[in-house]
């Protein structure tokens, strides 16, 4: 996509200016946890000035605690604006391709005379004319015409594609410009709801909704900070009790680390980033539920052609006929080709070259050329003394006015039960072989499905094909199973099955016959050079129109997961040392058995308390760019993932913060600030 990036200063300036923006109440309403920890920055604030106006003994560590605590909220709200600043500046760049222009209003297909009218005064069902160097003013499909379109202003790519009436490529997107010959368009989008309105939109974040699995994880960790609050509050009569007193600061900077401060800081920018990073694989989310979704899906519905498959069937290998060399066949196969400009013919020629290297200088032979037609279904080349055709097995039969021999035909047989299209050469009124045509495999294809199974991710190839050349193709690709001879109406019934079985279902298509389909989807992916019909039932939109893209939202939906999952256990656990640290600093003058469990060996309670609160300002500011970036996501079962969260973020949460601690303690009381 063509985005207008800001500098990474002015990024980083636009973000923290967005951050102080936040501090407003009814921004920060929107996240409890760093609500509460705002409502006790301000608390604390006003306790420490009170302080410093009487000069009271600690006032300078509570002031440095109150500022602490701004700095949690203030780099919390930080990590989300730096998430929202990549989107807004991708939508700036987006809202630059939107022009008011004066269009070109007919009021029939055949209408001579069109009359000029403002771009936004378009609506739905109207028809307008476009022609070279025109804008196409908002969504419409393609009535009239064929013409090449630079959708560069919205995919990126700068080669210009084909649009044309029927079929699915009839799509044309608002902000795309004309590039030769004309169209007839009808308008299909209302004013302010075209593709590339809701595109902007959904990039800057303006639409984002929290996902079912964020808004849970919200719930527990408005949960827990309930919990912290009453448990710090009890804290009180029991310290009295216990013939201490404890400043309220101090309980203040005691709930703050307690509650889950990290997490609760970096979950908005997670899911944020998890919607940039498709953003920058060009595909649209209309929502993060989209996005989530994907990386929980459990069966990936995979068109074969195009996406397993080249789509075009390519020469494979020359079979000769008994009695004749290979070299011979592979002449008159390479001689009949030449002007074939199909990706068959093409194919053929490549091959031939590529195993006799000689066949180049072949190209200078002249002849009358038989162009393929539908009803003879041969192509070839007429030379001085000899005729050469290639085609279908009975249409060349039929040429030469005998059947193959019975070897040839059983190879031919052979070549067909393999899920691959035999073609015969003949010369004359003899047969010189076969050529093996087949759907070829993406290279890679097959172990990228092996990641997916290793993920427990069942893939189904979907093809037109017959049941014989699907499982050919099905097990050289390495999918799990295979719909052979599908309709829109078995898509839909495989989707529901899979429904009903507990599993989500994850699918890509491009026309209005896979609608029904994308639609019931939990994961419905749609072509940006597919109909209107077909983008309006997908959640998600690939720029690029590359049905693979499909492999690689899943893997950006895991990584939104586990990021997710990865810095909420890492969050958890580090309030465990946070405990340690504050804890027996609090309570070590009432009970001096608990001077035990100060195991970092920490200087004063004060230092303990202020490095405390320290450290859970900082790790916000130090997970920022992992937030943003996600955790990084190997291929791999649910049970190894889980171990591996554990023993990275669970271990490593309790650890580090007992070396961080430690390491701010000496530097607080070298520094001579506690």
């Amino acid at each position: 996509m063509s985005t207008r990036t800001l500098p990474r200063h002015g990024l980083y300036a636009a973000a923290l200016k967005a951050a102080v923006a936040k501090l407003h109440p009814r921004a920060l309403m929107g996240n409890a946890v760093i609500f509460v920890t705002a409502v006790t920055a301000m608390l604390t604030s006003v306790l420490a000035l009170r302080d410093l106006a009487v000069a009271a003994p600690g006032w300078g560590v509570n002031l440095q605690i109150a500022v602490w605590l701004w700095v949690c909220v203030l780099f919390a709200n930080f990590a989300e604006a730096l998430a929202e600043g990549r989107g807004k500046a991708r939508a700036d760049s987006l809202r630059a391709t939107k022009a008011e222009t004066m269009v070109k209003l007919l009021t029939q297909e055949d209408d001579t005379a069109p009359r000029l009218v403002p771009s936004a005064s378009l609506r739905p069902g109207q028809l307008v004319l476009v022609e070279v160097g025109d804008l196409v003013p908002t969504d419409a499909e393609v009535i009239r015409g064929v013409a090449s379109v630079d959708e560069s202003a919205i995919t990126g790519e700068s080669a210009p594609v084909i649009r044309e009436s029927g079929g699915d490529r009839s799509s044309v997107t608002g902000g795309t410009r004309i590039v030769s010959d004309q169209l007839i368009l009808k308008i299909v989008a209302e004013p302010g709801k075209s593709f590339l309105d809701r595109m902007i939109a959904m990039v800057e974040g303006a639409e984002r909704q929290k996902t079912p699995n964020e808004i849970a994880l919200n719930i527990l960790l408005t949960g827990l900070t309930l919990i912290f609050l009453i448990v710090v509050v009890t804290l009180e009569p029991f310290a009295r009790y216990s013939g201490i007193v404890i400043p309220v600061i101090t309980l203040a900077a005691l709930f703050v680390t307690l509650i889950p401060t990290t997490i609760g800081g970096l979950l908005s920018a997670i899911g944020i980033a998890g919607m940039d990073r498709l953003v920058r694989a060009n595909v649209i989310a209309k929502s993060g539920r989209a996005v989530e979704a994907a990386g929980d899906v459990d069966t990936l519905l995979l068109d074969k052609t195009g996406t397993i498959t080249f789509g075009n069937r390519m020469a494979d290998a020359f079979v000769p006929a008994r009695g004749v060399s290979e070299a011979e066949l592979i002449r008159a196969a390479h001689l009949a080709s030449l002007s074939d400009d199909t990706p068959e013919g093409k194919s053929i020629i490549d091959l031939a070259r590529k195993l006799l290297p000689d066949l180049a200088a072949d190209a200078a032979v002249q002849g009358e050329t038989v162009v393929f037609s539908a009803q003879t279904r041969l192509s070839g080349v007429d030379l001085p003394g000899r005729r050469l055709r290639k085609g279908a097995v009975d249409a060349v039969e039929r040429f030469i006015g005998a059947p193959a021999d019975a070897a040839l035909r059983a190879k031919v047989d052979e070549i067909a039960r393999s899920g691959a299209t035999p073609l015969l050469v003949a010369q004359d009124d003899r047969i010189l072989g076969a050529i093996h045509l087949k759907d070829v495999i993406k290279p890679g294809v097959r172990e990228r499905f092996a990641e997916l199974r290793a993920m427990g991710i069942r893939t189904v190839m979907i093809t037109g094909d017959n049941p014989l050349t699907a499982a050919a193709i099905a097990a050289e690709a390495g999918v799990d199973d295979f719909l052979a001879e599908a309709t829109p109406e078995m898509k839909l019934d495989y989707i529901r099955r899979e429904q009903a079985g507990g599993r989500l279902v994850a699918m890509c298509g491009d026309g209005s016959n896979d609608a029904p389909a994308l639609a019931q989807a939990d994961v419905g992916v749609a072509m940006n050079s597919g109909t209107p019909a077909a983008k309006e039932a997908a959640n998600l939109i690939d720029l690029d129109s590359d049905p693979t893209k499909l492999i690689e939202i899943v893997m950006v939906g895991k990584q939104l997961l586990i990021s997710r999952g990865a810095l909420t256990t890492f969050s958890i656990a580090n309030d465990v040392a946070k405990y340690f640290a504050i804890l027996p600093a609090i309570f070590v003058v009432a009970y001096p058995g608990l001077g035990v469990l100060n195991l970092m060996g920490l200087s004063s309670p004060q230092s303990a308390i202020l490095s405390a609160v320290i450290f859970n300002a900082l790790i916000i500011i130090a997970l920022i760019p992992l937030a943003l970036r996600g955790v990084k996501y190997a291929p791999a079962s649910a049970a190894a993932l889980l171990r591996r969260n554990l023993t990275l973020y669970g271990l490593g949460g309790l650890v580090v913060p007992f070396i961080g601690i430690k390491a701010i303690d000496m530097a607080v009381t070298a520094l001579g600030l506690a």
